[in-house]
């Protein structure tokens, strides 16, 4: 809990008041035993006995055991005059008394006063008694504070956020781009709300749902939207608040919530990032985790034990599907997974226009030109996307967000921030070729995805961009399509390497090197396109807490790992032949291109396609294609 500066003066302010009275009342209690004797002017030991011995000492007052004395003297120097002076003795002197008796001086010994006692046993006390009060009032001020330290004795309790009418803001139209996925958890809403519809014809209501895709999908809005439908209390909960130091901590905080939400049935709980206290038990090497064991042996045993909990529907949500338990996700817990996977065409369309409603757009802006260019796209992709380009928009002092906005905002999210750009320089220009040797060979391979636009603006950690667009259906992958992205991607060193020979070549292909054997060696080992034969050689599956490529096992012989190599190898080496042919057969339409870039330092697709066109003949397909 953060103290404002006010609470910190409050107490400090008190603190140094008291302090600095005890220390004066010491300090006075210290001098108490002078009273009001004290004399302003001193006089020396060695002078008070000439003063003896010439009879000029009136009468003696003997204060703090001895050890100081106020005398009344006559000073000759004023006429005689009687004089209080103060004189400080040599501890005790015992033929001092002895003396004054003899000589008929009155004398008077003043016993010391208990004042300094009584001051330093309250300086004793006073530090305790504040610390106390403070630690009082820290307390008090936590306890109202959830797992603050006024609560140190309720660490077993749910930590679950609850509402009786869940008013999340958040509907089901508010929620675009996973209709599917909209229409099973409609279903749990009507659960809900007329359970008799089910009923009538035998059917349960669900236990539980799970829903399962990649960040940024919507999963937890959907769980929002669940709840403002619903219109039943709901509890929400992080997987991770689940698990704590103390062994037992986390079983308890789950029998609290299912406690509470039983109070409350029909309700729904709903349990976000659910693969931190739902792992496998016993994966991995050197054990598990026993206190997230048994809050996970806890969680099953409440979810579909011996007491049915009638009316509690549980949403959990993950990315991580594949690091689950198998007994968490068997019906009678779980009872349906709900896919929400990044959205189509028209999904990304639907999101662009939720996330564009408090959006000032140009009339020239189209939300279907921006989905169709930003396949792939989840919807916290589309919501950032937008408000960069909001935000690029306010910098540039324009009243409306136009299609430069947009394209740039999509340039800075999926590369990076833009950077300086390159002075004209041999480094610029051998920049230049790389990427229109991409840039070519992807527009010439009829296979390839067309290219969107090449630019020399750096961006990220990359001098110059080349820019294509995937198609939309990307989950099946033909081998033709494979061997087109391999040798699109060695364009640019084919580039290099044609224009500038073998001592200029750079480390500028570094990456598209590391893709091109990726590629190559899951066509062979993984999806059988190779002289191999329709073979599986390694596992797409690793163990769950380790790092799966350490943990990636051989499945074949020495012998058959040699041809896998060889067979990678002659895919990649036949692929670069047909790409530097193809830089070889198109320099001049090359050069006219880099010219063109480092001019204008950006060529958009459809003017890349019509230079291309004008210089070049398409050779026929079976040349482009690479044939093992």
């Amino acid at each position: 809990m953060k103290l404002s500066w006010r609470v910190v003066l409050l107490w400090t302010l008190p603190l140094l008041v008291i302090g600095f009275f005890i220390w004066q009342g010491a300090f006075s209690g210290a001098q108490a035993n002078l009273g009001n004797n004290t004399a302003s002017t001193r006089m020396t030991y060695g002078r008070f006995l000439d003063y003896l011995d010439q009879n000029r000492i009136v009468s003696v007052d003997l204060f703090e055991g001895g050890r100081t004395a106020i005398v009344e003297a006559k000073d000759p120097e004023l006429d005689n005059r009687v004089q209080r002076l103060r004189v400080d003795l040599p501890g005790n002197s015992p033929e001092l008394v002895t003396r004054l008796r003899k000589d008929n001086i009155s004398f008077d010994v003043h016993p010391p006063r208990n004042d300094s006692a009584i001051w330093g046993l309250l300086g004793n006390l006073i530090f305790p008694v504040l610390l106390i009060g403070g630690l009082f009032f820290l307390f008090r001020r936590s306890s109202n504070v959830p797992g603050g330290p006024g609560q140190a004795m309720n660490f077993g309790k749910s930590k679950a956020r609850f509402m009786m009418e869940a008013k999340t803001g958040v509907m089901f139209d508010d929620v675009a781009g996973v209709e599917e996925a909209k229409e099973d958890l409609q279903e749990v809403v009507t659960f809900l709300k007329k359970p008799e519809r089910f009923t009538a014809v035998g059917a349960k209501i669900p236990k539980g749902v799970l829903l399962v895709g990649p960040p940024g999908t919507g999963k937890t809005l959907l769980a929002k939207a669940i709840a403002g439908e619903a219109g039943v209390p709901f509890f929400s909960i992080s997987g991770s608040e689940f698990v704590e130091m103390f062994v037992g901590v986390g079983a308890s905080r789950v029998r609290d919530l299912f406690k509470k939400a039983k109070e409350n049935a029909p309700c729904i709980i709903f349990i976000d990032e659910i693969d931190a206290v739902g792992r496998q038990r016993g994966a991995g090497i050197g054990g598990g985790n026993d206190e997230r064991e048994q809050t996970l042996n806890q969680l099953l045993t409440e979810m579909d034990g011996f007491e049915g909990n009638t009316g509690i529907i549980i949403i959990a949500a993950t990315n991580r599907p594949d690091v689950l338990d198998s007994a968490l996700l068997r019906p009678g817990r779980f009872d349906r997974q709900v896919e929400v996977d990044a959205p189509d065409l028209k999904g990304r369309l639907s999101v662009l226009k939720v996330h564009a409603r408090n959006k000032k757009l140009a009339p020239e802006v189209s939300l279907e030109a921006i989905a169709r260019r930003t396949p792939g796209f989840t919807g916290a992709d589309l919501a950032n996307l937008l408000n960069e380009a909001a935000i690029l928009t306010a910098r540039r002092r324009k009243e409306a967000t136009t299609m430069l906005e947009i394209d740039d905002a999509v340039d800075r999210v999926v590369a990076g921030m833009e950077g300086t750009p390159l002075i004209d320089s041999k480094s610029k220009r051998l920049i230049a070729y790389h990427e229109i040797g991409h840039a070519i060979v992807g527009t010439l391979i009829k296979e390839h995805d067309p290219v969107q636009k090449v630019t020399l603006i750096p961006r990220g950690q990359a001098q110059g961009l080349t820019w294509f667009t995937p198609g939309e259906d990307q989950g099946l992958v033909s081998r033709s399509q494979l061997l087109a992205r391999i040798s699109g991607a060695l364009g640019g060193r084919a580039a290099e390497q044609e224009i500038f020979g073998d001592a200029e070549v750079t480390t500028g292909a570094g990456g598209d090197l590391q893709q091109v054997s990726g590629v190559a060696r899951q066509m062979v080992t993984r999806f059988g396109m190779s002289d191999l034969g329709p073979l599986s050689l390694e596992s797409q599956q690793g163990e769950v807490f380790l790092g799966r490529d350490w943990t990636t096992r051989s499945e074949y012989s020495e012998e058959i790992s040699a041809r896998i190599d060889a067979q990678v190898r002659s895919i990649v080496e036949h692929c670069y032949e047909v790409t530097r042919k193809i830089v070889r057969d198109n320099r001049s339409v090359i050069d006219r291109l880099v010219d063109l870039l480092i001019e204008k330092e950006t060529i958009d697709g459809e003017e890349f396609r019509q230079i291309v066109a004008e210089y070049t003949v398409v050779p026929e397909k079976e040349q482009l294609v690479p044939k093992l």
